[in-house]
């Protein structure tokens, strides 16, 4: 069935999961489509494992639309977000309406997803009036990092955990149809997802969420850079890889690959006549 802001909103009202994976390319869309996921997110998180950022604060408008394009055209009934990058939507309404519809234009996204709560709000409620469907981002923001001094779990203070609260009711209220919970306690995650309408979608906040979302890299054991804490590996893909590699390196080196059977055939009597004219 294809996934739609309605039929997500309905799994939260039924106590379905939901389940969000990452995603940047034709190939891995086919992939997690058949496997019947309901979300695939776009994520600047591209700038780390695709294109060998640093960080996410690098990742351009461009990159997200041409990664964004790649995935739509694998899919046919998950439902794509794509985020917005770094001050593609920071610095005035208008110009975050303008990026958020390339996304929605070019990337063929069927949503955008911006970091921030109360302070967005305005933005929030701009873009879903341009008629486009926003995911808020709120906790551990990684576009942040550096404003809160490195990757650190949020709200496991009074004031820090009113802030989430305060952040996660105001993205509701500006027309969010869905929020992400990064690096949240899982007892303040359950909390917010039980005072909201939206659905919620936890990275490292609790399987009390609605849902949940992982870097597929991250979950199949491709990337190797780091691994944070919420991370549970459900295959060693990247070891599988490693192994196919070094297994294709050694018979070409062999000389066993390719062999007849992956070869092309051609009657002896040509290359006897090529033979003889030369």
């Amino acid at each position: 069935m294809k996934q739609t802001v309605l039929t997500l909103t309905e799994k939260k009202q039924h106590g379905e999961k939901i389940t969000m994976l990452t995603c940047y390319d034709y190939t891995m869309a086919k992939l997690m489509d058949s496997a019947g996921i309901d979300m695939l997110l776009v994520g600047d998180s591209l700038g780390n494992v695709m294109l060998g950022y640093p960080d996410t604060i690098s990742v351009t408008m461009e990159d997200m639309i041409h990664h964004s394009a790649a995935v739509a055209r694998g899919i046919q009934n998950t439902f794509l977000v794509t985020d917005m990058p770094f001050m593609s939507y920071q610095v005035s309404v208008e110009e975050a309406v303008r990026n958020a519809g390339r996304l929605m234009k070019e990337g063929r996204a069927s949503a955008v997803k911006l970091e921030g709560g109360t302070e967005m709000a305005e933005t929030i409620h701009a873009i879903t009036k341009a008629s486009i469907p926003v995911v808020a981002h709120i906790g551990m923001t990684p576009q942040s990092v550096n404003a809160f001094g490195g990757f650190k779990v949020q709200g496991k203070t009074l004031a820090s955990a009113k802030k989430l609260v305060s952040d996660a009711k105001a993205v509701q209220e500006a027309g969010a149809f869905a929020v992400v919970m990064e690096c949240v306690p899982a007892k303040l995650a359950e909390y917010i997802t039980q005072k909201l309408t939206i659905p919620t979608i936890g990275i490292g906040a609790g399987n009390a969420c609605d849902g949940q979302v992982l870097v597929y890299q991250d979950m199949l054991g491709m990337f190797e850079d780091y691994r944070p804490k919420f991370v549970k590996q459900f295959g060693q893909v990247g070891a599988e890889m490693k192994k196919a590699f070094q297994e294709y390196q050694q018979a070409v080196q062999e000389g066993t690959f390719p062999a007849k059977e992956h070869s092309y055939q051609i009657p002896e009597e040509i290359i006897t006549l090529l033979e003889n004219e030369s």
